[in-house]
């Protein structure tokens, strides 16, 4: 699979004869709206198998479009580096063996019902998946639990062989509780409902996996978290269930604040059968404009895990999603509009703007005016910003990565994970 990035002057028809690819089948895989009406700086991924050099080319940048080394491509081709390459001379793809990883993607249901929109997000996305997870069982103060809508979900899952993982929040009324974190972590009572619950409710549905998003705990609940997952993971044995946990994305064991202290990385390592670190949310809805996930700060976040716990126990998270900021921008002003990264194509389009590429946070942006001359700066994913990721997971050996969420357009992103990794079912 190789990324080509819109020029000056490029059509649909100049890359479908550059790249000897139809055009209905590039119009296919990046699901394109207006294939005749390109943006210059977006993103197209071309299947292909042969590559036909171009006028400026050389072997550093097919190799980059590619994905692959530059040395790789040149003995795969038996040629030597030091012959430059010829205009019209056909390159053979190398085949490189693909690796299997673990995926799962949340799906969060709303107004009550599953809509016709995530259901076929659902259909579409399952056999690229190794767990589906909605998002999400509420735990009442009693600790009870209530549920997220299902519709078809679990009959999807079944027919494409993922598993369904069941989430587990400390939401309340909309938010992430403090008090009800604390009272599910020490009061012995609500966690033998809680549990006898999650397994009742596993076991009738059919969850392999459960999956506890305790998120601004109070700090002084670390210890106690600790040891709610040590007897809860004895539990889900003795009924063949997995745990895994979701992580706030941390730099070190000391880091403060209220999202951080009472995850403990190097516990729940040891206890969970896998984590998700939650690498995204640098760029959010109400803080400036940003790249969401840039590479630096996933970077660090990674490397501290491992530093705590195995590579084969992490999923990287990863965002299906960009944000459209109004500027400038005031603390506590507007919020940002999230937008998937087909729209934020469809905005630039609309605007006439060009795409630009942030290399050091790896992340495309730009800026455009609204209808009422106000200024807006947006980030988004790409093809490049997600291949980036997907060689932080090659090159550091993780599990896999975990998606936020499903219903926002992106399919680069499913068409470059399928061209590169084996999709591990259990």
């Amino acid at each position: 699979m190789l990324i080509h990035v819109v020029a000056q002057g490029d059509s649909i028809y100049d890359i479908s004869s550059q790249y000897q690819v139809p055009v209905d089948t590039i119009i296919s895989v990046n699901q394109l709206e207006q294939p005749e009406d390109l943006v210059i700086g977006q993103t197209l991924v071309i299947p292909i198998e042969t590559y036909t050099v171009q006028q400026g080319d050389s072997y550093y940048s097919i190799a980059q479009k590619l994905n692959i080394p530059y040395e790789e491509l040149a003995a795969y081709n038996d040629l030597s580096l030091d012959v430059p390459l010829q205009v019209g001379q056909e390159l053979q793809i190398p085949t490189v063996p693909k690796r299997a990883i673990t995926t799962n993607a949340y799906i969060e249901p709303t107004g009550g019902e599953v809509s016709a929109v995530l259901t076929q997000s659902a259909r579409a996305r399952t056999p690229l998946l190794t767990y589906l997870a909605p998002f999400s069982y509420q735990v009442n103060r009693d600790g009870t639990l209530n549920g997220p809508p299902l519709g078809e979900l679990p009959e999807i899952a079944t027919a494409n062989n993922a598993s369904l993982m069941m989430v587990v929040t400390n939401l309340e009324e909309g938010s992430f509780s403090q008090d009800l974190g604390r009272i599910i972590l020490t009061d012995e009572t609500v966690q033998n409902t809680m549990l006898d619950e999650i397994i009742r409710v596993a076991q009738a549905i059919g969850y392999k996996d459960i999956h506890f998003d305790f998120e601004f705990l109070p700090p002084d609940t670390r210890e106690a978290y600790n040891q709610f997952l040590r007897k809860a993971k004895a539990r889900f044995q003795d009924q063949g269930l997995l745990l895994s946990t979701a992580l706030a994305p941390k730099l070190s064991a000391e880091q403060v604040g209220a999202w951080y202290e009472a995850h403990d990385y190097a516990a729940h390592g040891e206890i969970a059968d896998f984590v998700v670190l939650m690498t995204y949310e640098w760029g959010y809805s109400g803080g400036p404009p940003m790249a969401v996930s840039p590479i630096g700060p996933v970077r660090e976040v990674v490397e501290y895990a491992l530093s705590e716990m195995p590579a084969d126990k992490i999923l990287l998270g990863q965002n299906l999603y960009g944000y459209d900021w109004t500027l400038p921008f005031v603390e506590g002003g507007e919020f940002a509009t999230a937008i998937s990264p087909n729209q934020a194509i469809r905005i630039a389009r609309d605007n006439q703007q060009a795409i630009e590429y942030d290399e050091e946070a790896q992340a495309p942006y730009f800026f455009y005016y609204d209808d009422e001359q106000q200024q807006h700066e947006v980030w988004f994913e790409d093809a490049r910003s997600i291949q980036a990721k997907f060689d932080l997971i090659e090159e550091l050996g993780l599990k896999g990565i975990s998606y936020w969420k499903l219903g926002l357009a992106f399919p680069q992103n499913w068409a470059l994970l399928g061209s590169r990794f084996d999709i591990e079912k259990l």
